[in-house]
């Protein structure tokens, strides 16, 4: 699924209009039935004794009908109707449009005076023709809406549909079942002033559930930053195209349940005109990325067909490190892993994962020195990949012993944990590389290397992923909450795989070893490191559900949920 920006959206829009010739308004209209579609959805799961207002669960994982994908909780209501068979002629209720019952919901729309309002108030005939009892409440005066959103605030006033201007009419946001807030869209900018910031905090603070448009008023549609006031809603119907600020943090709290549909934009268009980004799936993996997600094995495989994995990693004082990488890296598919360690590590890791293979360098107080790459050099030569960081430390001349196995090592490289550390304090932009390099930063390390804070790699993750991986042309994996791969040719990855419980020492080391373990099994850089954390995250969901509470989870959970 592909994931843009509010520039990004205009453009389609008005390629889809201009070139292709479908009418604004008619995008609008499919807009509102959308809208009007996922509120009656939302009304039959809380009639059912499902979801009944709050922060949705978020992104998680794909399907629908119609054009439409899911992200969250709740899947596509199954086809409702039936025939009546008098004088020949048949009559089939419309399923998404008929809500038993609706006498007693109650819903108000809160609408701007652009494109999102115009959405909201073709969504109030649509609710109102359901049976629904709808109040439109004007965030302006309505005869300041222009274009679309003016035909369609005439369209509901000759319905008779009843209407409201905040700040002028006594308004209250608690007399009604739920509110749809179609305020302001993927346009603005800027934190909401006047009756809009007003509208949003009071629809806040009536304790109703909140069925957004596009985006809930008040988020950054590019960054994910909520600005003050800005919407909490129950569920996000996303129109067209997923929208970057609704899988970054903290937007993605404040969407709830994400639900994209389609309003009649072909979906071609966005490839077509050069988005950057998609959400990373069993799809996006199949087909863009030629993943094979089954993961199946050769029944003439050995152990030399699955690929032989070499870690640097792991001192006296964080040995854990190395052999929570080493064993994931076993446990991602990979025939062999060949740890190697400081010599005074050894003695105290013997038998601790009878599967790996260990190969002692100089360093026989268990750290790390200069001097060791020439070790790790030659044990290389027979690798299929190399791994750098978990556990490592500090050391005299790390710098210079760093850069000579970025350049000397003839297989891909995935740097982690201090070896990232040793990278930032380094002028790496001058180093040579003949082969791949992945780097798996946490905000705090992205930041180090960036050279800024990590509350401004926060800020916009995709958008620094995305630039930082075409300045340094490496293969960025920046962690967190919904992991973004960028590779140097200018594509994204978001993740949304994973659980709150997998903020947990070694979670990170785990994930290096997967990433490299995939690497050493064929599969190129990028592959691997979207590949990877993707599993990463299915196994700590696993991981997650067979834990009473998810905060006992560690990162050795992980790696037994494979």
């Amino acid at each position: 699924m592909d994931v843009v920006t509010a520039e990004q959206m205009r453009a389609l829009d008005r390629d889809t209009i201009e070139r292709l010739g479908i009418p604004a308004i008619a995008l609008m209209e499919n807009a509102g039935r959308a809208i009007a579609e996922e509120v009656i959805a939302f009304c039959k799961r809380r009639g059912a004794g499902g979801v009944d207002g709050g922060a949705g669960s978020g992104l998680a994982g794909e399907g629908g009908s119609g054009g439409a994908q899911r992200h969250g909780a709740g899947g596509w209501l199954a086809g409702e109707g039936s025939g009546g068979g008098a004088r020949g002629f048949s009559v089939s209720a419309d399923a998404a449009l008929t809500l038993p019952g609706a006498g007693g919901e109650h819903w108000l729309v809160l609408a701007g005076k652009g494109n999102n309002g115009g959405d909201g108030l073709a969504a109030a005939r649509h609710l109102r023709e359901a049976g629904i009892a709808v109040t439109l409440v004007y965030a302006a005066a309505p005869e300041s809406l222009a274009g679309e959103a003016a035909l369609q605030r005439d369209a509901a006033a000759a319905l008779g549909v009843p209407a409201a201007v905040w700040g002028r009419d006594a308004v209250d946001l608690t007399a009604c079942s739920g509110i749809v807030d179609a305020l302001l869209g993927t346009g603005s900018a800027g934190a909401p002033r006047g009756a809009y910031a007003e509208l949003i905090a009071a629809a806040n603070a009536s304790g109703r559930p909140i069925v957004s448009a596009d985006i809930p008023s008040g988020l950054d549609a590019d960054t994910g930053q909520t600005h003050e006031p800005c919407i909490h809603a129950a569920v996000t119907v996303c129109l067209a195209f997923l929208k970057r600020g609704l899988v970054q943090y903290p937007g993605a709290g404040a969407a709830g349940q994400v639900v994209v549909r389609s309003i009649g934009i072909p979906a071609a268009l966005a490839r077509e005109s050069g988005v950057q980004a998609s959400l990373l799936t069993p799809e996006t993996l199949r087909t863009q990325l030629q993943v094979d997600v089954s993961r199946r094995r050769s029944p003439e495989g050995h152990k030399g067909t699955y690929g032989h994995v070499l870690l640097a990693a792991g001192s006296l004082r964080m040995s854990g490190a190395g052999l929570l990488s080493a064993r994931a890296a076993l446990r991602a598919g990979c025939g062999l892993v060949t740890w190697a360690l400081p010599e005074g590590l050894l003695p105290h890791i013997i038998g601790a994962a009878p599967e790996l293979m260990l190969a002692p360098v100089s360093g026989g107080s268990g750290e790390w020195i200069n001097g060791t790459d020439a070790e790790v050099l030659r044990l290389s030569a027979s690798r299929d990949c190399l791994a750098l960081g978990p556990g490592l430390g500090r050391f005299k001349g790390d710098t210079e012993w760093l850069r000579r196995l970025w350049e000397g090592t003839g297989v891909p490289l995935i740097v982690d944990a201090d070896a990232l550390n040793i990278l930032a304090d380094a002028d790496y932009g001058a180093w040579s590389r003949r082969h791949p390099v992945i780097l798996t930063p946490h905000p705090g390390e992205m930041a180090r290397l960036a050279g800024t804070s990590a509350a401004e790699v926060q800020r916009d993750r995709i958008g620094l992923a995305l630039s930082f991986a075409r300045q340094h042309r490496v293969i960025l994996v920046l962690k967190g909450a919904h992991t973004v791969i960028a590779t140097p040719e200018g594509r994204a990855y978001i993740n949304i795989t994973g659980h709150p419980g997998m903020g947990t020492g070694g979670a990170g080391d785990v994930l290096t070893g997967m990433i490299a373990g995939l690497l050493a099994q064929g599969l190129d850089a990028a592959q691997a490191a979207a590949f990877g954390v993707y599993l990463h995250g299915l196994a700590g969901e696993r991981a997650a559900r067979k834990r009473e509470h998810p905060a006992a989870l560690i990162a050795g959970d992980i790696i037994e949920a494979l």
